[in-house]
């Protein structure tokens, strides 16, 4: 059992980093390491393939789906902050990571709010249906009408939703080309949003 796992593991590492490695500061990222070992860079490509595909996952998130230790997980990203190929930034109890130089702080909060399922749900039930109110959203979601309440004011309080007429998404162009570009990591809600994103993008929010 234990040889599968490794197996399963290394095959994993692999796959994210190829990505990872083509990166364009992988290289560097790779020169700042004091080792320069390639067990240590193996695991580094990988997570930064992995966030290339995956940007504002959380730790835990990231260190289950490579198949890394915990202990591990946290030299790595540390180094590779270090090295200031990825950043992170607080998310209430998580804490995300983005390859750096990529994404703008608005960019950064919408993606962490697109990761969580709730207040996914509810940006793209409003970038379907800008009209959309707290009641509609709650039955749509399955969730409580002061669930709808207590997420979109972080939203608000984020910037990714306005609050003042009802709710609207803020920026909706920039979060629809989010969630059309990383779709498949959103999962299959935000899938079928993409499929059909081209009836929402000249949306005037």
């Amino acid at each position: 059992m234990t040889r599968e796992v490794d197996t399963d593991k290394r095959a994993t590492l692999r796959r994210f980093a190829a990505l990872g490695a083509a990166t364009p500061l992988a290289a560097s990222a790779r020169a700042s390491a004091a080792d320069g070992d390639a067990d240590e860079s193996a695991p580094r490509d990988a997570i930064r393939g992995y966030l290339a595909t995956t940007p504002g996952a959380h730790f835990s998130k990231l260190r289950d789906d490579l198949s890394l230790a915990t202990g591990e997980t946290q030299h790595h990203l540390k180094r590779l902050e270090s090295a200031d190929a990825v950043v992170s930034q607080k998310d209430g109890d998580y804490r995300r990571y983005f390859p750096a130089g990529r994404f703008s702080a608005f960019e950064r909060r919408a993606l962490g709010y697109l990761r969580r399922e709730t207040p996914r749900g509810m940006i793209l039930g409003l970038l379907r249906d800008p009209d959309a109110s707290g009641a509609d959203l709650a039955r749509a979601l399955d969730v409580s009408r002061p669930t709808i309440s207590t997420y979109a004011g972080e939203l608000a309080d984020a910037g990714v939703l306005r609050t003042d007429d009802g709710y609207r998404v803020a920026r909706p162009e920039a979060v629809i080309a989010l969630v059309v570009r990383y779709a498949d990591s959103f999962g299959p809600g935000a899938v079928a949003f993409a499929d059909d994103a081209a009836s929402y993008i000249s949306y005037d929010g």
